[in-house]
């Protein structure tokens, strides 16, 4: 039998995250008004903005891994794994699945973009 969690667990789960993102906003609130207060703090360097190519390697990168996961946990809940349970695989199977639908949506619309340029009148 698939264990559960109680929703009582969960939903304190929920409150403690977000507690602390509450109290993690606090925190950076009064260090920007300290530095108003204090005058301008150091700025850091700005990092190389990475170009298009790197990001879409990335993205794609990202996707391969969500389907591996996915494929894997399906794998090991079709073997019989006690420690997977059918909503993890669930939930790892739409992850992949949606971010490959956006990453669909990407390429169409820089193909489109593409043809367009390419169609352009001189």
């Amino acid at each position: 039998m698939v264990q559960r969690a109680d929703i009582n667990s969960v939903l304190s789960d929920i409150r403690s995250l977000r507690s602390q993102m509450m109290q993690n906003q606090r925190i950076e609130q009064d260090q920007s008004v300290r530095g108003r207060i204090d005058g301008p703090r150091q700025t850091q360097e700005t990092q190389e903005t990475p170009s298009f190519s790197d990001m879409l390697g990335k993205a794609v990168n990202n996707v391969n891994d969500l389907q591996k996961t996915a494929s894997d946990l399906r794998t090991a809940y079709d073997m019989g794994d006690p420690n997977v349970d059918i909503t993890r695989v669930m939930i790892a199977a739409q992850k992949s699945s949606v971010s490959f639908e956006a990453l669909t949506q990407v390429r169409n619309r820089v193909v489109r973009a593409y043809e367009d340029i390419m169609n352009m009148p001189i």
